[in-house]
């Protein structure tokens, strides 16, 4: 995994090029020119070798391909029984109880990932249509870095779990558990960027997402 440490408004924030960590990496270069994409087309840029990459190399989309922004969104207000302001206050589990092996993190992704869900789905979208992430962490407290493997495990659980070759579902781990059918079986591939950010907006989030989704011709 690559790591860039960059000095934003006076911190230090960590950029990942998850490509790597995610069995992405760029692509040889093309035998013959790539034409661009038609104008109602979206087109995705998959690793090559690849039956199961978590995220694209990029996405290109056509110019009549009307597409969707949602704002940052982070996790609902979920676990009662928590302090105010605190990261288990955003634990969307029964009793606010985490299962074996899952993080805040992992548990405060899934809960985004449902608030995006929901997003979506005003507009008449889905998460099968977002083609591009912008993913914000914070450390947990007493955590020297975010929990990026946490919220690698709830990504997979909505996003890039299908065999590219057969097109089936892939059982995905939540937490230490064995692997299992994802939450939303989903084949898209979207481009995606994970920085890890000092301080969220919300006291206690430790994940803030923001996607942007097509509208596909139908």
């Amino acid at each position: 995994m690559t790591v860039r440490r960059i000095l934003i408004g006076g911190f230090v924030t960590v950029a990942t090029t998850a490509l790597l960590a995610a069995g992405g990496g760029a692509s040889a270069a093309p035998d013959k020119p790539v034409r661009p994409p038609r104008l109602t087309e979206v087109r995705p840029a998959l690793p090559p070798g690849q039956t199961n990459p978590s995220i694209a190399n990029g996405v290109a989309t056509g110019a009549l391909v009307a597409t969707y922004t949602s704002s940052g969104l982070g996790p609902r207000d979920a676990n009662p029984a928590a302090p105010a302001g605190t990261p288990e206050r955003y634990i969307d589990f029964p009793g606010g109880t985490l299962p074996p092996g899952v993080s805040t993190t992992e548990a405060q992704a899934i809960n985004v990932l449902k608030q995006i869900t929901d997003n979506l789905k005003v507009q008449g979208l889905t998460p099968k249509d977002v083609i591009s992430m912008r993913a914000y962490l914070s450390n947990p407290p007493g955590a020297a870095a975010a929990d990026f493997a946490g919220w690698n495990r709830a990504y997979r659980q909505f996003f890039a779990n299908t065999d590219l070759a057969t097109g089936k579902a892939i059982d995905v781990p939540l937490g230490s558990a064995a692997p299992a059918p994802p939450m939303f079986v989903n084949p898209a591939r979207p481009s995606r960027v994970t920085i890890e950010i000092e301080n969220l907006p919300v006291p206690g989030w430790l994940v803030e997402v923001e996607v942007v989704a097509a509208f596909r011709h139908r």
